[in-house]
């Protein structure tokens, strides 16, 4: 699914992150451009990192860095930029790339949402120095907890093993100062058992999608840009009117009529206490407001998408998941990862 590359599994996608940075060459000063309009771990793990994150505006369409914007903050301290393909809408990876060359830039993924989303048939993940996806719960693919950091680089490859290994190869011969932050053999497990079926997990989230698109009104419903194909992570929709009130009010409607919403991001990154910036982010400040994303699970069809709570919809998986785990004396996550997927 990355053309290839080196894959090294870590404990989790924040920790890809953060060893990609420093596998990457990112030192303490360096400037990375990172949207603020996501999780903290984009911004996060280039402080740890050592580097300075330089928050850049977004494009209301996609949700997903402006390359205009990016451009306009590259200094002789900008030694890197990191696109976020938010909600599995992949960014303009075409122009980083011509960014990156043009002032000598690194360019690195943030795919933590993005499994399978592509730009004119290339995968998320095949862009930059490297790429690094999550495995959490909440992802369109799991290992139970966990994450991956993708290179085309050998020599970065064998830096992201000793970084994820207190600096080792062979045991007790340390190379480097390292972390402990290797992916266990059950999270693996799970891993490979879930990547078999995420191509079908993303199409059914795509039917979903699809048909949303045509039977929501009154809500912006998710942009796709030409040449790309969205593996929707989330289901992101845009309460017109520049209110966060109207947009819950939305929500709460939702809510009464037993279907799940939330908020990804109500707050943007530069904002939060731990950064604490007041920055010129028009774009970012307004889709935080406007934004909510309502379900396009795949344990929802076309037929009960909305007509059912989606409890009700589970139960008999979440039943069957129940008894197997009691059965094998195994984790009920262990035995989600393994039974067939609800029809």
């Amino acid at each position: 699914h990355v053309g290839g590359r080196h894959c090294v599994a870590m404990n989790s996608g924040t920790s890809a992150l953060h060893l990609g940075f420093i596998a990457g060459g990112i030192k303490p000063g360096d400037e990375v451009i990172v949207p603020s309009f996501s999780f903290a771990a984009t911004a996060n793990s280039v402080v740890l990192a050592g580097g300075v994150p330089v928050f850049a505006d977004i494009d209301p369409k996609t949700f997903n860095l402006d390359p205009v914007h990016v451009e306009s903050l590259i200094t002789s301290k900008t030694k890197a930029i990191m696109p976020v393909h938010l909600y599995g809408h992949i960014a303009d990876m075409d122009r980083y790339e011509e960014i990156g060359k043009k002032h000598n830039l690194k360019i690195l993924e943030d795919s933590a949402q993005s499994h399978l989303a592509s730009l004119n048939g290339r995968n998320a993940g095949e862009w930059g120095i490297c790429a690094t996806f999550s495995f959490y719960p909440t992802k369109n693919m799991t290992a139970g907890e966990g994450g991956m950091c993708v290179t085309d680089s050998a020599e970065i490859a064998r830096m992201l093993k000793l970084l994820r290994n207190q600096g080792q190869e062979i045991r007790y011969k340390n190379e480097v100062i390292g972390f402990n932050t290797r992916m266990t053999d059950i999270h693996a497990a799970i891993g490979r058992v879930q990547l078999r079926k995420l191509p079908g997990w993303t199409k059914q989230r795509q039917d979903n999608a699809a048909y949303l698109d045509q039977n929501i009104k009154g809500v912006v419903v998710p942009f796709v840009q030409a040449g790309t194909t969205h593996s929707y992570h989330q289901y992101t929709v845009r309460v017109p009117g520049g209110s966060s009130e109207k947009r819950d009010a939305f929500m709460q409607g939702l809510t009464d009529r037993g279907v799940g919403s939330g908020v990804y991001y109500p707050t943007p990154i530069h904002r939060l206490k731990s950064f604490n910036l007041t920055l010129d982010l028009p774009q970012t400040e307004l889709l935080a407001k406007e934004c909510a994303k309502i379900p396009v699970t795949v344990l929802r069809t076309n037929l009960n998408l909305y007509q059912t709570p989606i409890s009700t919809v589970a139960a008999p998986f979440l039943k069957q998941v129940a008894a197997q785990a009691k059965k094998e004396k195994v984790s009920t996550v262990t035995i989600v990862a393994i039974i067939k997927e609800p029809e």
